[in-house]
């Protein structure tokens, strides 16, 4: 159906201040949102706490009002505009607690105000983590061993099952605050006060840690007629322990087979249809690398993290589809914003890898605890885009802006052997540079296997850019020797042609090494000649990167307004 006409005016709740833990992705989503109700001619108020995001600006929304972010002032707002109705899955969780928190108060239908889009019976299954479990197990979907508390008298069920290690989830919580790995009693009790404390209902559920499985996630998408289609899935490149915020993500998954993606995205499916939810979702799953046993872990019953990555990675705009459906409108019914020709119901297809890659604010806190666990600890993220893996990842740390443009940073050769298994063992934010350290020091796949649980596939592509590595120091001589002919060449030296055959191994080396996504930088540096120089070989060479199309259809069809990423390969879109 088209827009409900009854709405004119709606109510936006923003996402507040941007904090350790919670980055900046929610701010994305509450401008699309704002776009995308306006594109319809609804008038929008915007309550947000934060001035310092382009969210406040005054052309994003009719109305925008700088307050706290408090059902006292939701209230206040809504008796001066009166809107029709009010969104509560466009600011991050703090924009779904306060509209939880507003409804239940009586404050929407004292003001006859609507919740557009996901319904409150919905976010109560989705977020309560009993109610949640229960339905889940209605449905046939699996959840690990798992008991609610609400107090810490009633930890007496978990600490007799001997189930260790166990995983503490608090209710209503964002970035995993509050929670945490708990692998004796004396952990279990300091968790679950911390997790109960900072927990709106005063609610967490204590699950079985499933350590080693790999963790996935699907961005679902569901209209009020039941058309339900997965925009994207995700593979996280560190097992379970580990808070999806705060780990690599590489799109579409990598590891799983057919039948594997198949039964996880069926999972997903089911899942939105049960909860009924109206909008984008956001669905965790952990799946054993050794059999086809999963477990359904949460669902966020918003647009999340994830959705603002899987939104850029595929040009499926995710807060702008559920803006439009929050309004009444059908997935058949809504443009898609790249092709300008198919609708929001076709799934988007992905003919390129793209990866994700924290960042950490430890270069600020330099005596922070820099583990990594279930409390996600990361300000910001990068993204990049490239035709495989590697090349993906080598982009991504180069974006990350912490001096280091490659698989080798200025602490991991400094480890002792000891030192360097307990930094791969052991999560945090220099695990990938000491998984790289130790195939050079010529550990095996199968011993960093056992010592992270990461999928042997991830190790592998690592430990192929490592080989290429060191393939390119041994060829600097040559390479600087190279660099150095045409940089001195004259009109009667051999042509770039002669040169080209004549050092034909290094030529391939190099256009190698580039598809693999390797600096200009970091190869000068192994040539030991200036990086300037090295970049003129490189165009004299006709290795020269390309630009191919992120188009949301895999190039089926015709795109009005595509965007573009570089790569060394040799079509040219």
């Amino acid at each position: 159906m088209p827009k409900d006409p009854r709405i004119k005016k709606v109510l936006l709740i923003g996402s507040g201040p941007i904090i350790i833990g919670q980055a900046a992705e929610f701010d994305y989503a509450g401008a699309q949102a704002c776009q995308s109700l306006r594109e319809e001619g609804i008038e929008v108020v915007l309550i947000n706490s934060n001035p310092a995001t382009i969210m406040t600006d005054l052309e994003m929304a009719d109305r925008v009002y700088v307050e706290p972010l408090s059902v006292e002032f939701v209230e206040r707002i809504i008796a001066r505009e009166r809107p029709d109705g009010l969104v509560a899955t466009l600011g991050g969780q703090t924009g779904l607690n306060l509209a939880t928190q507003v409804a239940e108060a009586g404050i929407l239908e004292r003001y006859n105000v609507r919740l557009l889009g996901t319904p409150l019976r919905a976010i109560r299954q989705a977020e309560d983590r009993e109610e949640f479990r229960n339905l889940m197990r209605a449905i046939g979907e699996p959840v690990p061993e798992s008991w609610i508390i609400t107090d810490e008298s009633q930890l007496g069920d978990p600490i007799a099952s001997q189930i260790w290690p166990l995983i503490v989830r608090p209710a209503y919580t964002l970035g995993g605050t509050g929670g945490g790995i708990a692998y004796n009693v004396d952990e279990l009790y300091a968790i679950t006060k911390r997790g109960l404390a900072l927990s709106m209902r005063h609610q967490v559920m204590i699950e079985r840690y499933l350590s080693g499985w790999k963790e996935v996630e699907y961005e679902v998408m569901r209209d009020a007629n039941d058309t339900a289609i997965t925009v994207c899935n995700m593979e996280n490149f560190d097992p379970m322990g580990v808070h999806t915020g705060d780990s690599i993500v590489v799109a579409p998954s990598q590891t799983l087979s057919d039948k594997e993606y198949q039964m996880l995205r069926t999972a997903s499916l089911k899942i939105i249809r049960s909860l009924g939810i109206e909008g984008g979702c956001n669905v965790q799953l952990s799946l054993d690398p050794n059999s086809f046993a999963y477990f359904v872990i949460e669902v966020n019953p918003r647009v999340s993290r994830s959705s603002a990555l899987a939104s850029k990675a595929t040009g499926y705009t995710i807060a702008r589809v559920s803006a439009k459906i929050a309004i009444g409108m059908h997935l058949d019914e809504i443009q898609n914003a790249v092709t300008r020709k198919t609708l929001a119901c076709f799934e988007p297809a992905l003919d390129y890898c793209v990866l994700k890659i924290p960042r950490w604010p430890f270069d600020k806190f330099v005596g922070a605890d820099r583990t990594i666990t279930t409390q996600m600890k990361a300000t910001g993220e990068v993204m990049s885009i490239d035709r495989a893996f590697e090349p993906a990842l080598m982009k991504a740390i180069r974006s990350l802006e912490v001096g280091v443009y490659g698989l080798a940073n200025k602490t991991a050769h400094r480890l002792s052997d000891v030192e360097l298994e307990d930094a791969i063992r052991i999560p945090n934010d220099e695990r990938l540079w000491a998984i790289a350290e130790a195939f050079r020091r010529g550990m095996m796949v199968e011993e960093i296997n056992a010592l992270s649980n990461i999928d042997p596939w991830f190790l592998r592509k690592i430990q192929g850019l490592v080989k290429l590595e060191t393939r390119l120091k041994l060829s600097g001589s040559t390479i600087a020797q190279l660099a150095d002919k045409l940089e001195n060449a004259e009109e009667n030296t051999p042509s770039i042609e002669t040169l080209e055959q004549e050092y034909s191994r290094v030529v391939a080396l190099l256009r190698e090494a580039k598809r693999a996504g390797f600096a200009d930088r970091t190869i000068a540096e192994f040539a030991g000649v200036p990086e300037m120089r090295f970049r003129r070989l490189r165009k004299a060479l006709g290795i020269i990167p390309v630009y191919k199309m992120v188009d949301t259809c895999a190039a089926e069809f015709e795109a009005a307004t595509p965007y573009y990423y570089s790569c060394y390969d040799k079509e040219d879109e």
